[in-house]
Protein backbone atom coordinates (compact mmCIF):
# COMPACT_ATOMS: atom_id res chain seq x y z
CA UNK A 1 0.00 0.00 0.00
CA UNK A 2 1.45 3.50 -1.05
CA UNK A 3 2.09 5.58 1.83
CA UNK A 4 2.56 9.30 2.13
CA UNK A 5 1.02 12.41 -0.64
CA UNK A 6 0.90 10.63 -3.80
CA UNK A 7 -0.73 11.72 -7.74
CA UNK A 8 -3.97 10.69 -8.84
CA UNK A 9 -4.27 10.62 -12.62
CA UNK A 10 -6.48 7.79 -13.34
CA UNK A 11 -10.21 9.24 -13.23
CA UNK A 12 -13.40 7.34 -14.45
CA UNK A 13 -15.97 9.27 -16.10
CA UNK A 14 -15.90 12.01 -18.93
CA UNK A 15 -15.47 15.94 -18.13
CA UNK A 16 -13.56 16.17 -14.80
CA UNK A 17 -14.03 13.16 -13.70
CA UNK A 18 -13.86 10.79 -10.65
CA UNK A 19 -11.70 8.74 -8.73
CA UNK A 20 -11.32 5.38 -9.57
CA UNK A 21 -12.17 3.88 -5.71
CA UNK A 22 -11.24 0.00 -5.27
CA UNK A 23 -14.64 -1.39 -4.51
CA UNK A 24 -13.46 -4.92 -4.41
CA UNK A 25 -11.74 -4.15 -0.90
CA UNK A 26 -14.89 -2.53 0.80
CA UNK A 27 -13.72 1.04 -0.57
CA UNK A 28 -17.11 3.41 -0.73
CA UNK A 29 -17.27 6.99 -1.42
CA UNK A 30 -18.15 9.38 2.49
CA UNK A 31 -18.69 12.56 1.06
CA UNK A 32 -18.19 14.58 -1.97
CA UNK A 33 -17.26 18.71 -1.62
CA UNK A 34 -16.65 20.95 -4.76
CA UNK A 35 -15.00 23.98 -4.31
CA UNK A 36 -12.32 23.07 -2.73
CA UNK A 37 -8.98 24.43 -2.94
CA UNK A 38 -5.67 22.42 -1.53
CA UNK A 39 -2.38 23.44 -0.11
CA UNK A 40 0.93 21.36 -0.53
CA UNK A 41 3.37 22.40 2.36
CA UNK A 42 4.10 26.36 1.42
CA UNK A 43 3.33 26.29 -2.17
CA UNK A 44 0.83 28.53 -3.76
CA UNK A 45 -3.09 27.21 -3.59
CA UNK A 46 -3.96 25.35 -6.36
CA UNK A 47 -7.90 25.31 -7.87
CA UNK A 48 -10.76 24.69 -8.47
CA UNK A 49 -11.02 21.21 -7.02
CA UNK A 50 -13.36 18.65 -5.31
CA UNK A 51 -12.70 17.19 -2.58
CA UNK A 52 -13.83 13.16 -2.15
CA UNK A 53 -13.15 11.79 0.77
CA UNK A 54 -13.63 7.47 0.74
CA UNK A 55 -13.63 5.02 3.74
CA UNK A 56 -9.64 4.90 2.92
CA UNK A 57 -8.32 7.66 1.40
CA UNK A 58 -8.70 11.27 0.83
CA UNK A 59 -8.37 12.57 -2.65
CA UNK A 60 -8.40 16.12 -4.17
CA UNK A 61 -9.12 16.22 -8.28
CA UNK A 62 -8.78 19.57 -10.28
CA UNK A 63 -11.73 20.48 -11.98
CA UNK A 64 -9.79 21.90 -15.15
CA UNK A 65 -6.96 19.34 -15.63
CA UNK A 66 -7.60 15.75 -15.39
CA UNK A 67 -3.70 15.05 -14.98
CA UNK A 68 -3.79 16.85 -11.83
CA UNK A 69 -4.64 15.31 -8.57
CA UNK A 70 -3.47 13.71 -5.35
CA UNK A 71 -4.12 11.30 -2.44
CA UNK A 72 -3.18 10.29 0.67
CA UNK A 73 -4.15 7.17 2.61
CA UNK A 74 -5.68 7.81 6.47
CA UNK A 75 -3.17 5.94 7.59
CA UNK A 76 -0.72 8.44 6.21
CA UNK A 77 -2.54 11.31 8.12
CA UNK A 78 -0.90 11.81 11.11
CA UNK A 79 -2.83 14.67 12.25
CA UNK A 80 -6.35 16.67 11.04
CA UNK A 81 -7.76 19.88 12.19
CA UNK A 82 -10.04 22.79 12.05
CA UNK A 83 -7.70 25.77 11.35
CA UNK A 84 -9.69 29.64 11.45
CA UNK A 85 -6.62 31.43 13.15
CA UNK A 86 -5.58 33.90 10.13
CA UNK A 87 -1.97 34.04 11.84
CA UNK A 88 -1.70 30.38 11.06
CA UNK A 89 -3.50 30.29 7.28
CA UNK A 90 -5.12 33.18 5.79
CA UNK A 91 -8.24 31.29 4.79
CA UNK A 92 -10.15 29.00 7.09
CA UNK A 93 -8.96 25.20 6.70
CA UNK A 94 -8.76 21.75 7.35
CA UNK A 95 -4.79 21.34 8.51
CA UNK A 96 -3.22 18.00 7.97
CA UNK A 97 -0.15 16.62 8.26
CA UNK A 98 1.31 14.27 6.57
CA UNK A 99 3.89 11.03 7.08
CA UNK A 100 5.35 8.94 4.97
CA UNK A 101 6.55 5.67 6.41
CA UNK A 102 9.24 4.93 3.42
CA UNK A 103 10.95 8.00 4.64
CA UNK A 104 10.78 7.69 8.10
CA UNK A 105 11.96 4.69 7.65
CA UNK A 106 15.41 5.77 6.11
CA UNK A 107 14.94 3.87 2.95
CA UNK A 108 14.43 7.38 0.70
CA UNK A 109 17.92 8.66 -0.12
CA UNK A 110 16.71 11.93 -1.34
CA UNK A 111 16.93 13.96 2.19
CA UNK A 112 18.56 17.22 0.69
CA UNK A 113 15.11 18.34 -0.64
CA UNK A 114 12.36 20.55 1.01
CA UNK A 115 8.67 20.99 0.46
CA UNK A 116 9.45 24.10 -1.20
CA UNK A 117 12.65 22.87 -3.63
CA UNK A 118 10.24 22.86 -7.12
CA UNK A 119 10.27 26.28 -9.31
CA UNK A 120 7.32 26.58 -11.21
CA UNK A 121 6.68 24.73 -14.23
CA UNK A 122 10.49 23.74 -14.61
CA UNK A 123 11.11 20.86 -11.89
CA UNK A 124 8.04 17.68 -10.56
CA UNK A 125 7.11 18.42 -7.47
CA UNK A 126 8.60 15.43 -5.10
CA UNK A 127 5.07 14.72 -2.94
CA UNK A 128 7.24 12.51 -0.90
CA UNK A 129 9.17 15.46 1.00
CA UNK A 130 5.37 16.99 1.82
CA UNK A 131 4.28 16.90 4.99
CA UNK A 132 1.58 19.95 5.21
CA UNK A 133 -1.73 19.62 2.93
CA UNK A 134 -4.72 22.20 3.81
CA UNK A 135 -7.67 22.42 2.28
CA UNK A 136 -10.08 25.26 2.00
CA UNK A 137 -13.17 24.84 1.18
CA UNK A 138 -14.70 28.41 -0.77
CA UNK A 139 -17.54 27.98 1.78
CA UNK A 140 -15.80 27.97 5.72
CA UNK A 141 -19.47 26.85 6.77
CA UNK A 142 -18.66 23.35 5.60
CA UNK A 143 -15.28 23.15 8.08
CA UNK A 144 -17.17 21.32 10.60
CA UNK A 145 -18.81 18.58 8.21
CA UNK A 146 -15.67 17.64 6.31
CA UNK A 147 -13.90 17.27 10.36
CA UNK A 148 -16.46 15.59 11.66
CA UNK A 149 -15.79 13.28 8.08
CA UNK A 150 -12.36 13.07 8.98
CA UNK A 151 -12.78 12.11 11.94
CA UNK A 152 -15.11 9.00 11.83
CA UNK A 153 -12.64 7.88 9.10
CA UNK A 154 -9.76 8.25 10.74
CA UNK A 155 -11.34 5.62 13.60
CA UNK A 156 -11.87 3.28 10.74
CA UNK A 157 -7.87 3.57 9.86
CA UNK A 158 -6.06 3.30 12.69
CA UNK A 159 -2.13 3.13 13.02
CA UNK A 160 -1.26 -0.09 12.43
CA UNK A 161 1.89 0.00 14.93
CA UNK A 162 0.01 1.22 17.48
CA UNK A 163 -2.29 -0.94 17.39
CA UNK A 164 -0.15 -3.59 17.22
CA UNK A 165 1.69 -2.03 20.38
CA UNK A 166 -1.83 -1.98 21.83
CA UNK A 167 -2.37 -5.43 21.46
CA UNK A 168 0.33 -6.43 23.10
CA UNK A 169 -0.30 -3.98 26.13
CA UNK A 170 -3.75 -5.55 26.78
CA UNK A 171 -4.38 -8.29 29.29
CA UNK A 172 -1.47 -8.12 31.10
CA UNK A 173 -2.41 -8.00 34.87
CA UNK A 174 -0.14 -10.24 36.61
CA UNK A 175 -0.72 -12.13 39.38
CA UNK A 176 1.57 -12.42 42.42
CA UNK A 177 -0.28 -13.26 45.58
CA UNK A 178 -3.25 -15.24 46.65
CA UNK A 179 -5.26 -11.85 47.61
CA UNK A 180 -4.73 -10.71 44.06
CA UNK A 181 -6.45 -13.64 42.81
CA UNK A 182 -9.11 -13.62 44.55
CA UNK A 183 -9.04 -9.38 44.51
CA UNK A 184 -9.17 -9.79 40.39
CA UNK A 185 -12.64 -9.56 39.11
CA UNK A 186 -11.49 -8.61 35.53
CA UNK A 187 -12.83 -12.15 33.95
CA UNK A 188 -9.66 -13.19 32.81
CA UNK A 189 -9.29 -17.13 32.64
CA UNK A 190 -6.89 -17.96 34.71
CA UNK A 191 -5.73 -21.64 35.28
CA UNK A 192 -5.99 -23.07 38.73
CA UNK A 193 -5.43 -27.22 38.31
CA UNK A 194 -4.02 -29.56 36.20
CA UNK A 195 -7.04 -30.54 34.57
CA UNK A 196 -7.76 -26.83 33.21
CA UNK A 197 -3.65 -27.06 31.78
CA UNK A 198 -4.66 -30.34 30.33
CA UNK A 199 -7.61 -28.76 28.43
CA UNK A 200 -5.98 -25.85 27.57
CA UNK A 201 -4.74 -26.38 23.42
CA UNK A 202 -3.50 -24.67 20.61
CA UNK A 203 -2.26 -21.62 22.40
CA UNK A 204 1.85 -23.39 22.89
CA UNK A 205 3.90 -25.56 21.27
CA UNK A 206 4.87 -28.36 22.98
CA UNK A 207 8.82 -28.21 22.59
CA UNK A 208 8.33 -24.38 23.53
CA UNK A 209 10.88 -22.71 26.46
CA UNK A 210 9.29 -24.05 30.42
CA UNK A 211 10.18 -20.17 31.02
CA UNK A 212 7.31 -18.18 30.76
CA UNK A 213 5.90 -14.84 32.74
CA UNK A 214 2.59 -15.32 34.75
CA UNK A 215 -0.42 -13.52 33.53
CA UNK A 216 -3.41 -14.67 31.29
CA UNK A 217 -2.81 -16.22 27.97
CA UNK A 218 0.37 -17.94 28.02
CA UNK A 219 1.53 -21.93 29.34
CA UNK A 220 0.33 -21.54 32.90
CA UNK A 221 2.57 -24.32 34.34
CA UNK A 222 4.37 -21.74 36.34
CA UNK A 223 1.12 -20.08 37.45
CA UNK A 224 -0.24 -22.86 38.14
CA UNK A 225 2.93 -24.21 40.20
CA UNK A 226 2.84 -20.74 42.27
CA UNK A 227 -1.01 -21.15 43.24
CA UNK A 228 -0.44 -24.71 44.10
CA UNK A 229 2.15 -23.39 46.87
CA UNK A 230 0.18 -20.82 48.00
CA UNK A 231 -2.62 -23.59 48.38
CA UNK A 232 0.40 -25.94 50.16
CA UNK A 233 1.45 -22.98 52.28
CA UNK A 234 -1.96 -22.40 53.31
CA UNK A 235 -2.31 -25.77 54.43
CA UNK A 236 0.60 -25.48 56.25
CA UNK A 237 -0.71 -22.50 58.31
CA UNK A 238 -3.94 -24.55 59.14
CA UNK A 239 -1.50 -27.51 60.02
CA UNK A 240 0.35 -25.77 62.60
CA UNK A 241 -2.73 -23.69 63.82
CA UNK A 242 -3.95 -27.22 64.96
CA UNK A 243 -0.98 -28.61 66.17
CA UNK A 244 -1.39 -25.52 68.34
CA UNK A 245 -4.50 -25.67 69.50
CA UNK A 246 -4.30 -29.35 70.63
CA UNK A 247 -1.13 -28.10 72.75
CA UNK A 248 -3.31 -25.87 74.55
CA UNK A 249 -6.40 -28.29 74.80
CA UNK A 250 -3.87 -30.85 76.22
CA UNK A 251 -2.80 -28.05 78.93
Amino acid sequence: MATGLRLVTERAGSGAGQPVFDTGNDEELMLVQPGVSIVLGNRPPEFPGTLYISNKQIVWLSDTDREKGYAVNFVSVSLHAVSRDPESYSSPCIYTQVIDTLIETGTDDDDDESENSDSEGTEILNLSKITEMRLVPSDPNQLDTLFATFCQCAELNPDPVEALQGEEEVGHNWVFSADQLEDDEGGHNWVFSADQLEDDEGTEDEDQDSTHAIGANGNHDLAHSVVQLQINDQRFEDAEEMGQYDKNGAN
